[in-house]
């Protein structure tokens, strides 16, 4: 069993596209982009980089493209960080596929979801997860039951996380309570952090891990965030972290691409536009989205991060 740990800032990537006639909708994956972007991550103090995931949008990549996100992440980093690709699939021989490619391209770990498009039940979430875990990869779950529609209780992570090769879960159901009762359960799992506006809770709860999505606009600030947070420093972490939670609800909402896109833009980064079915904000949605992002913007200017 592998003992190779999943925990810290990791970033589930958002993924930038140039404007190409010949590609899917008219827009080419910009893998050079990409690459200077997972590697500001980490410049920036993240632990690593998350290539296609549900913010990367890796349901509308074709093949070729989601190995080639996968593998410029990983040359990106180098040594310098973790690289956790996605691996998600319809079932599980098509995990378990992406699973073997993320371990021949390099990669640290996998992050999966149970079954994409059907609401399987446990005897059929552990069989999944027994197959991408056969790859000896170190594999993260990831609970999502709101796009999933499975919910992986702590019960059934308890019985997941019996798993060799499991050791870690992404928590996006929102309920802070599950931190402690997982802990309970599967001592030996590190619970990450899935949504941004419930991070410091979690993370005071025990949370080991933040795979998150406001990093691709705040890493560094993020990063000062975790370390405030898994060190106790409530006051100083809560100051840094009250004011940003406007942006954050975004990671929760259905247009959390399109919204992590625009807050890059509005601190220099390349957002760019979403392949569909993504379009772009309605204007009352953008306008909602650009106060709380410039509140955010507002608070970080007259209080800069110290490491």
């Amino acid at each position: 069993m592998t003992h190779e740990k999943l925990g810290g800032v990791v970033v589930a990537t958002a993924l930038p596209y140039a404007a190409d006639p010949a590609a899917p909708a008219g827009l080419r994956v910009d893998l050079d982009r990409y690459a200077e972007h997972c590697r500001w991550l980490v410049d920036n103090g993240c632990r690593g980089v998350g290539p296609n995931g549900s913010l990367g949008e890796y349901s509308s990549l074709t093949d070729d493209e989601r190995r080639a996100v996968a593998r410029t992440a990983v040359d990106a980093i180098g040594s310098d960080g973790v690289v956790v690709v996605g691996v998600h699939g319809v079932g599980s021989h098509q995990a378990r596929q992406w699973a073997e490619r993320a371990a021949e391209d390099g990669a640290d770990g996998v992050l999966c979801l149970p079954p994409t498009m059907y609401r399987a039940n446990t005897t059929e979430v552990i069989g999944h997860f027994e197959q991408v875990a056969a790859v000896g990869l170190p594999v993260m779950v990831y609970n999502n039951p709101i796009d999933t529609k499975v919910d992986l209780t702590p019960e059934v992570v308890a019985e997941i996380a019996r798993i060799d090769n499991v050791v870690a879960v992404k928590e996006f159901s929102g309920d802070v309570r599950r931190v402690l009762r997982i802990r309970e359960l599967a001592p030996e799992l590190e619970v990450v952090a899935g949504a941004d506006d419930v991070v410091l809770e979690s993370l005071l709860m025990g949370a080991t891990g933040w795979f998150a999505g406001f990093p691709n606009v705040f890493p560094a600030e993020s990063v000062r965030l975790f370390e405030l947070a898994r060190a106790g420093e409530l006051e100083e972490a809560r100051a840094l972290y009250e004011p940003l939670v406007a942006a954050f609800r975004w990671d929760s909402r259905t247009e959390f691409v399109q919204a992590i896109k625009r807050g890059m833009e509005m601190v220099g980064r390349f957002g760019g536009p979403c392949r569909p079915p993504r379009g772009p904000l309605p204007p009352e949605e953008l306008a909602a989205l650009e106060a709380d992002m410039r509140r955010a913007v507002d608070h970080l200017a007259a209080r800069p991060v110290v490491a």
